[in-house]
Protein backbone atom coordinates (compact mmCIF):
# COMPACT_ATOMS: atom_id res chain seq x y z
CA UNK A 1 0.00 0.00 0.00
CA UNK A 2 1.33 3.75 -1.10
CA UNK A 3 2.03 6.42 1.81
CA UNK A 4 -0.84 8.42 3.04
CA UNK A 5 -2.91 10.28 -0.08
CA UNK A 6 -5.19 12.60 2.52
CA UNK A 7 -5.02 14.07 5.14
CA UNK A 8 -7.43 15.84 7.18
CA UNK A 9 -6.03 18.16 10.26
CA UNK A 10 -7.85 19.59 13.10
CA UNK A 11 -10.55 20.02 10.09
CA UNK A 12 -13.98 21.66 11.21
CA UNK A 13 -17.14 23.05 9.09
CA UNK A 14 -19.68 25.43 10.45
CA UNK A 15 -22.71 25.86 8.13
CA UNK A 16 -24.85 28.83 8.22
CA UNK A 17 -25.11 32.20 10.27
CA UNK A 18 -25.79 33.55 13.52
CA UNK A 19 -28.80 31.64 15.20
CA UNK A 20 -28.86 29.01 12.63
CA UNK A 21 -25.20 28.41 12.32
CA UNK A 22 -24.41 24.41 12.99
CA UNK A 23 -20.89 23.37 13.68
CA UNK A 24 -21.38 19.88 11.61
CA UNK A 25 -17.55 18.96 11.78
CA UNK A 26 -15.89 19.51 14.92
CA UNK A 27 -12.14 18.44 14.65
CA UNK A 28 -11.62 15.85 12.10
CA UNK A 29 -8.07 14.18 12.18
CA UNK A 30 -8.00 11.31 9.59
CA UNK A 31 -5.17 9.99 7.43
CA UNK A 32 -5.90 7.54 4.28
CA UNK A 33 -3.13 5.70 2.74
CA UNK A 34 -2.90 5.40 -1.04
CA UNK A 35 -5.30 2.12 -2.12
CA UNK A 36 -6.82 2.08 1.04
CA UNK A 37 -10.91 1.29 0.54
CA UNK A 38 -12.32 3.31 3.68
CA UNK A 39 -16.12 3.38 4.67
CA UNK A 40 -17.74 6.32 6.31
CA UNK A 41 -20.58 5.51 9.05
CA UNK A 42 -22.82 6.83 11.06
CA UNK A 43 -26.30 8.14 12.06
CA UNK A 44 -27.78 10.85 9.30
CA UNK A 45 -26.56 14.21 9.98
CA UNK A 46 -23.51 12.86 12.08
CA UNK A 47 -21.11 14.76 8.97
CA UNK A 48 -20.46 11.62 6.35
CA UNK A 49 -21.41 13.15 3.13
CA UNK A 50 -20.15 16.79 4.54
CA UNK A 51 -16.69 15.25 5.30
CA UNK A 52 -16.47 13.68 1.63
CA UNK A 53 -17.38 16.84 0.14
CA UNK A 54 -15.06 18.39 2.10
CA UNK A 55 -12.57 16.02 0.69
CA UNK A 56 -13.70 16.50 -2.87
CA UNK A 57 -12.83 20.45 -2.16
CA UNK A 58 -16.40 20.82 -2.83
CA UNK A 59 -17.17 21.78 0.72
CA UNK A 60 -14.59 24.58 2.21
CA UNK A 61 -13.46 23.83 5.91
CA UNK A 62 -14.27 26.79 8.47
CA UNK A 63 -11.02 25.60 10.15
CA UNK A 64 -8.02 23.53 9.53
CA UNK A 65 -6.32 21.82 6.75
CA UNK A 66 -7.26 18.96 3.61
CA UNK A 67 -4.37 17.74 2.24
CA UNK A 68 -4.91 15.61 -0.82
CA UNK A 69 -1.60 14.10 -2.17
CA UNK A 70 0.56 16.64 -0.74
CA UNK A 71 -1.55 19.70 -1.18
CA UNK A 72 -2.91 21.76 0.77
CA UNK A 73 -6.63 22.23 -0.65
CA UNK A 74 -7.93 24.59 1.53
CA UNK A 75 -4.93 27.10 0.19
CA UNK A 76 -6.01 26.48 -3.67
CA UNK A 77 -8.12 28.88 -5.46
CA UNK A 78 -11.34 27.90 -6.85
CA UNK A 79 -9.45 27.10 -10.45
CA UNK A 80 -6.90 25.72 -9.28
CA UNK A 81 -9.12 23.32 -6.81
CA UNK A 82 -11.02 22.44 -9.87
CA UNK A 83 -7.89 21.37 -11.99
CA UNK A 84 -6.44 19.22 -8.84
CA UNK A 85 -10.30 17.68 -8.90
CA UNK A 86 -10.44 17.13 -12.09
CA UNK A 87 -7.16 15.39 -11.89
CA UNK A 88 -6.86 13.12 -8.68
CA UNK A 89 -10.69 12.79 -7.81
CA UNK A 90 -13.63 10.73 -9.09
CA UNK A 91 -16.80 11.33 -7.43
CA UNK A 92 -19.88 9.39 -7.70
CA UNK A 93 -23.25 10.72 -6.29
CA UNK A 94 -26.44 9.30 -5.30
CA UNK A 95 -28.46 10.70 -7.59
CA UNK A 96 -25.84 10.45 -10.20
CA UNK A 97 -25.56 13.67 -11.37
CA UNK A 98 -25.39 12.50 -15.40
CA UNK A 99 -26.02 15.45 -17.90
CA UNK A 100 -29.91 15.23 -19.08
CA UNK A 101 -29.48 16.17 -23.03
CA UNK A 102 -25.94 13.97 -23.49
CA UNK A 103 -25.76 9.99 -24.38
CA UNK A 104 -24.26 7.88 -21.82
CA UNK A 105 -20.95 8.30 -23.75
CA UNK A 106 -20.72 11.93 -24.16
CA UNK A 107 -21.12 12.15 -19.95
CA UNK A 108 -18.17 9.72 -20.16
CA UNK A 109 -16.22 11.80 -22.07
CA UNK A 110 -17.14 15.04 -21.01
CA UNK A 111 -14.14 15.32 -17.85
CA UNK A 112 -12.17 13.96 -20.45
CA UNK A 113 -12.64 16.66 -22.83
CA UNK A 114 -11.97 18.65 -20.13
CA UNK A 115 -8.60 17.37 -19.27
CA UNK A 116 -7.79 17.97 -22.66
CA UNK A 117 -7.96 14.51 -24.13
CA UNK A 118 -7.83 13.96 -27.38
CA UNK A 119 -8.89 10.73 -27.34
CA UNK A 120 -11.50 11.48 -25.07
CA UNK A 121 -14.80 9.36 -26.79
CA UNK A 122 -12.37 6.17 -27.11
CA UNK A 123 -11.16 6.07 -23.86
CA UNK A 124 -15.19 6.94 -22.48
CA UNK A 125 -16.37 4.15 -24.69
CA UNK A 126 -13.72 1.77 -23.21
CA UNK A 127 -14.81 2.30 -19.48
CA UNK A 128 -18.61 2.08 -20.50
CA UNK A 129 -17.57 -1.23 -21.86
CA UNK A 130 -15.82 -2.07 -18.81
CA UNK A 131 -19.14 -1.73 -16.25
CA UNK A 132 -21.09 -3.28 -18.81
CA UNK A 133 -22.65 -0.71 -21.10
CA UNK A 134 -21.11 -1.20 -24.16
CA UNK A 135 -24.82 -1.44 -25.83
CA UNK A 136 -26.01 1.52 -24.33
CA UNK A 137 -23.07 4.14 -25.47
CA UNK A 138 -25.90 6.33 -27.75
CA UNK A 139 -28.74 5.88 -24.62
CA UNK A 140 -29.80 9.31 -22.78
CA UNK A 141 -30.38 9.27 -19.13
CA UNK A 142 -33.92 8.59 -19.32
CA UNK A 143 -33.58 5.38 -21.40
CA UNK A 144 -31.87 3.90 -18.76
CA UNK A 145 -32.61 2.40 -15.54
CA UNK A 146 -31.01 3.69 -12.10
CA UNK A 147 -28.58 1.13 -11.99
CA UNK A 148 -27.46 1.43 -15.49
CA UNK A 149 -26.82 5.90 -14.74
CA UNK A 150 -25.09 4.70 -11.60
CA UNK A 151 -22.68 2.56 -13.99
CA UNK A 152 -22.06 5.64 -16.03
CA UNK A 153 -21.60 7.85 -13.28
CA UNK A 154 -18.89 5.33 -12.19
CA UNK A 155 -17.46 5.19 -15.44
CA UNK A 156 -16.92 9.04 -15.68
CA UNK A 157 -15.52 9.02 -12.22
CA UNK A 158 -13.16 6.56 -13.27
CA UNK A 159 -12.25 8.05 -16.63
CA UNK A 160 -9.71 10.32 -15.83
CA UNK A 161 -7.87 8.04 -14.27
CA UNK A 162 -8.16 9.49 -10.32
CA UNK A 163 -5.69 8.75 -7.51
CA UNK A 164 -9.22 9.12 -4.95
CA UNK A 165 -12.79 7.86 -5.65
CA UNK A 166 -15.61 9.49 -3.53
CA UNK A 167 -18.75 7.29 -3.15
CA UNK A 168 -21.92 9.06 -1.18
CA UNK A 169 -24.29 6.70 -0.76
CA UNK A 170 -23.66 5.17 -4.60
CA UNK A 171 -26.33 2.64 -3.59
CA UNK A 172 -28.89 4.89 -1.78
CA UNK A 173 -31.43 4.90 -4.93
CA UNK A 174 -31.22 1.17 -5.94
CA UNK A 175 -32.69 -1.93 -5.38
CA UNK A 176 -30.33 -4.36 -3.91
CA UNK A 177 -29.35 -6.34 -6.69
CA UNK A 178 -28.43 -2.92 -8.69
CA UNK A 179 -27.04 -2.10 -5.37
CA UNK A 180 -24.52 -5.11 -5.01
CA UNK A 181 -23.43 -4.67 -8.77
CA UNK A 182 -22.20 -1.34 -8.17
CA UNK A 183 -20.56 -1.87 -5.32
CA UNK A 184 -18.74 -4.95 -7.31
CA UNK A 185 -17.85 -2.34 -9.44
CA UNK A 186 -16.55 0.13 -6.71
CA UNK A 187 -14.59 -2.24 -4.70
CA UNK A 188 -13.18 -3.84 -8.05
CA UNK A 189 -11.99 -0.94 -9.30
CA UNK A 190 -10.21 0.00 -5.88
CA UNK A 191 -8.59 -3.46 -6.21
CA UNK A 192 -7.43 -3.20 -9.96
CA UNK A 193 -6.43 0.19 -10.45
CA UNK A 194 -5.01 1.02 -6.95
CA UNK A 195 -7.53 3.87 -5.95
CA UNK A 196 -7.74 5.22 -2.89
CA UNK A 197 -11.75 4.44 -2.16
CA UNK A 198 -13.31 6.73 0.25
CA UNK A 199 -17.12 5.51 0.63
CA UNK A 200 -20.39 7.21 2.59
CA UNK A 201 -22.78 4.59 3.48
CA UNK A 202 -25.63 3.41 5.72
CA UNK A 203 -25.29 0.07 4.90
CA UNK A 204 -23.38 -1.87 7.17
CA UNK A 205 -22.94 -4.73 4.84
CA UNK A 206 -21.46 -2.38 2.33
CA UNK A 207 -19.17 -1.04 4.91
CA UNK A 208 -18.09 -3.89 6.08
CA UNK A 209 -16.54 -4.80 2.41
CA UNK A 210 -13.73 -1.80 2.61
CA UNK A 211 -10.50 -2.86 4.42
CA UNK A 212 -11.19 0.26 6.87
CA UNK A 213 -14.34 1.50 8.93
CA UNK A 214 -14.55 5.00 10.30
CA UNK A 215 -17.63 6.11 12.37
CA UNK A 216 -18.67 9.31 12.84
CA UNK A 217 -20.68 11.21 15.46
CA UNK A 218 -21.96 14.70 15.67
CA UNK A 219 -19.14 15.34 13.79
CA UNK A 220 -16.80 13.70 15.61
CA UNK A 221 -14.72 10.68 14.96
CA UNK A 222 -15.94 8.29 17.59
CA UNK A 223 -14.38 4.48 15.97
CA UNK A 224 -11.88 3.57 13.73
CA UNK A 225 -10.95 -0.02 13.49
CA UNK A 226 -7.89 0.67 10.81
CA UNK A 227 -5.62 -0.96 13.75
CA UNK A 228 -7.18 -4.13 12.87
CA UNK A 229 -5.85 -5.07 9.84
CA UNK A 230 -2.45 -5.58 9.86
CA UNK A 231 -1.41 -5.95 5.86
CA UNK A 232 0.08 -2.15 6.08
CA UNK A 233 0.54 0.05 9.39
CA UNK A 234 -2.04 3.18 9.45
CA UNK A 235 -2.05 6.10 11.13
CA UNK A 236 -5.12 6.38 14.02
CA UNK A 237 -7.43 8.86 13.54
CA UNK A 238 -9.08 10.96 16.52
CA UNK A 239 -11.79 13.31 16.37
Amino acid sequence: MAGTVIDCEDLHIRLGTGASEVHVLKGINLSIAGGEALSLVGPSGSGKSTLLMALAGLERPTSGRVIIEGTDTTALGEDALARLRGRAIGIVFQSFHLIPNMTALENVAVPLELAGASDAFDRAESELRDVGLGERLTHYPAELSGGEQQRVAIARALAPGPAILLADEPTGNLDSKNGVMIADLLFSAQANRGTTLVLVTHDAELAGRGSRVVQLQSGRIVGDNGERHDEAPRAMAAG
